[in-house]
């Protein structure tokens, strides 16, 4: 598996959200991280390869894939065999159920989340003032999609059922920064039992766990 190569930075959700699957499936790979490519150093390779959205590019041998969640679903399907089986479903109706997670995060719970994350934890270091406004009206909407979450996981372990899938492990990037960096996010999940139990569980997981050691040993060699 030498020929999977990840570009781009651990700190970006879209990143992580790779990293986390190639370990659920322990599957070797090489990340490239794009801040070495300055100036001069930038390579012919990355430019070809860079995400518009300069974000996460994805390489298995030849073929190069930028969307992060359908690089995870790609992963899964062509390394079934490999790693966590669970992680995509093993049936029709499994997958048909993390897919409806998948959607769900993608949809709902990742715009509102990466909004307060922006305006709680990084406007001000960037020297922008937070939007309150924006602040409130994405806490209320976000603690709706929460209590549909609360009354899932209030029946099952996880949100496609009683296994660790796709549809949990795409949601650990933003919930990670929203309950790490922010008093409002954590207290959006603490407030709510089922909620904050299932992010114990998936936040604890050895793969998530790697990803925030590379986060972490970026931090420190800044």
């Amino acid at each position: 598996m030498v020929g999977l190569k990840v570009f781009g930075q651990p700190a970006s959700t879209d990143v992580a959200r790779v990293l986390t699957c190639l370990f659920e499936k322990n599957l070797d790979f090489q990340l490239v991280r794009t801040d070495t490519f300055k100036g001069e150093h930038k390579v012919p390779e990355f430019l070809r390869l860079q995400d518009p959205s300069g974000q996460v590019t994805f390489k298995d041998g030849k073929q190069t894939y930028v969307d992060s969640r359908e690089i995870c679903r790609l992963i899964c399907s062509k390394y079934g065999d490999m790693g966590n089986k669970e992680l995509f479903g093993t049936g029709a109706l499994e997958r048909a159920s993390i897919e409806q997670w998948l959607q769900a995060e993608a949809m709902n719970f990742d715009p509102l989340s990466s909004e307060l994350v922006f305006h709680l934890a990084f406007a001000k270091p960037l020297g922008i003032m937070p939007d309150q406004a924006k602040i409130e009206r994405n806490a209320k909407k976000l603690s709706v999609v929460l209590d549909v979450y609360e009354r899932r996981l209030a029946e099952n372990d996880y949100l496609a059922g009683d296994e660790f899938t796709l549809a949990d492990l795409s949601h650990l990037p933003n919930s990670h920064y929203l309950i790490t960096k922010t008093e409002r996010g954590h207290e959006l999940f603490a407030s709510r039992k089922n909620v904050q139990r299932w992010w114990r569980a998936i936040s604890t997981r050895s793969s998530w766990k790697q990803v925030v050691e590379m986060q972490n040993e970026y931090h420190s060699l800044e």
